[in-house]
């Protein structure tokens, strides 16, 4: 008895358990999980976030995949990819684990990049590219605009030379260790993080 009882003490001060909303399994939704993903369809394209990721030069579909999946968590506006045809790719459908269906997706093909970068910043956009350059600022020291574009570069080259002259501005995260890049994947996902970090700050502030 006495063992009995110690262990549902035990069970009863494991109140805070991993909970994780898995949208593609619905034979275990909720009614609350269910509601959430009507509500989030219902916002499909309608975003708060002034954020545009851009990963038209990125080419292997599981750092596409990943870029779809942080896009989506943190609630970007949109992620343009070079290709529409890498979300039928079973690597991009396992990294991205259903985003794609919650996240606007826009196809913009490299060679089209220049010109909608040339639009974008006639509507107000800041284009960032995520790049070591000589003016680079440091990620930890840059604040990042409202209606921010992140361009992202190709796994292999960075972001061409061609497009780098029509970026506003370059920044880059502080390394420490010998290997001087990191994944693109992550790269993108530190930078999707520190603008909803300090967007949520600022509005925090506001109210």
């Amino acid at each position: 008895i006495g063992s009995h009882s110690a262990e549902t003490d035990s069970q009863t001060e494991w109140t805070d358990v991993q909970k994780k909303i898995i949208p593609w399994k619905n034979s275990t939704a909720s009614l609350e999980l269910e509601m959430a993903v009507q509500d989030r369809a219902a916002k499909l394209g309608k975003s708060n976030s002034g954020l545009i990721v851009v990963a038209s030069l990125i080419d292997k579909p599981t750092n596409l995949g990943g870029l779809c999946r942080t896009s989506e968590i943190f609630g970007a506006s949109a992620l343009v990819v070079g290709s529409l045809h890498y979300i039928q790719d079973k690597q991009f459908q396992h990294l991205s684990v259903s985003a794609e269906q919650w996240l606007p997706l826009v196809e913009v093909k490299p060679c089209q990049l220049v010109d909608y970068l040339q639009q974008k910043k006639t509507e107000g956009y800041t284009i960032i590219g995520v790049e070591q350059t000589a003016k680079s600022f440091d990620l930890t020291e840059y604040c990042f605009p409202e209606k921010s574009l992140l361009l992202l570069g190709n796994e292999h080259e960075g972001i061409p030379a061609n497009l780098i002259h029509h970026l506003d501005v370059c920044v880059e995260i502080p390394q420490q260790g010998i290997i001087r890049s990191l994944n693109v994947h992550v790269s993108g996902a530190l930078l999707i993080w520190e603008y909803t970090r300090q967007q949520v700050i600022k509005q925090k502030q506001q109210k």
